[in-house]
């Protein structure tokens, strides 16, 4: 099975990485997570609800939804600030890209471990620039908070088409699909992953540095 990919491109400041990131990963995980599972009997279960909270960003002039849990959102900010440093380091490069993978289990005879299947992975990849002053940095503010809409935007339409996504499994088979660590939410199977390069010689970056000072000429 091939897995369903979408990827996203931005160019932030350094400091908005964090946020960019968890704006677009947390509402993907709001979609992609349902309430946990209270079996009555095998095949026969009820479904929780989830709760949901409003972030306003620091850096950016955006706010976006997230499951209200603060396990889940710790655990994300902790992998996507993993990303952040090596990105934003002394020695680091200039541009990556972090993805979030949906995948689902299937068990192996023993001893080997169960087998993970890909079937949808959200990428986001970034350039990074630097800005002189703080009347740069509220443009680019704006600008950044303009591109998450869109992001957002177009992430709830992808999550109304009827695409693939496991079937709801019995309770025997429930942590082949849902990671089910959570007290509150129960979320499809996920994990972060990211990998960094050095910057291009005609960057992104660049590109949108001289479109953020013609704005300023204007």
């Amino acid at each position: 099975m091939n897995a369903r990919s979408q990827i996203f491109e931005l160019t932030v400041e350094g400091r908005q990485v964090d946020e960019a990131v968890a704006s677009i990963f947390h509402t993907v995980l709001f979609h992609r997570s349902v309430g946990k599972f209270q079996y009555k009997q095998e095949g026969s279960y009820s479904v929780g609800t989830i709760g949901y909270a409003d972030v306003d960003c620091d850096f950016i002039d955006f706010t976006y939804v997230c499951c209200s849990s603060d396990d889940l959102d710790r655990n994300l900010k902790r992998e996507i600030s993993v990303f952040s440093e090596a990105l934003r380091g002394n020695d680091g490069p200039g541009s990556g890209q972090i993805s979030l993978e949906f995948f689902q289990k299937k068990k192996n005879r023993w001893p080997f471990q169960p087998e993970r299947i890909p079937w949808e992975v959200w990428t986001v990849r970034l350039e990074l620039i630097k800005l002189n002053n703080e009347h740069e940095r509220q443009v680019c503010r704006e600008r950044v908070g303009d591109m998450l809409t869109e992001k957002i935007l177009y992430i709830a339409e992808v999550m109304n088409r009827h695409d693939y996504v496991p079937k709801m499994p019995n309770q025997s088979e429930l942590d082949l699909i849902f990671d089910t660590s959570y007290a509150d939410v129960q979320p499809y199977l996920f994990r972060v992953g990211f990998a960094t390069s050095t910057p291009t010689n005609t960057s992104v970056g660049t590109t949108v540095k001289k479109l953020i000072k013609e704005t300023l000429s204007l």
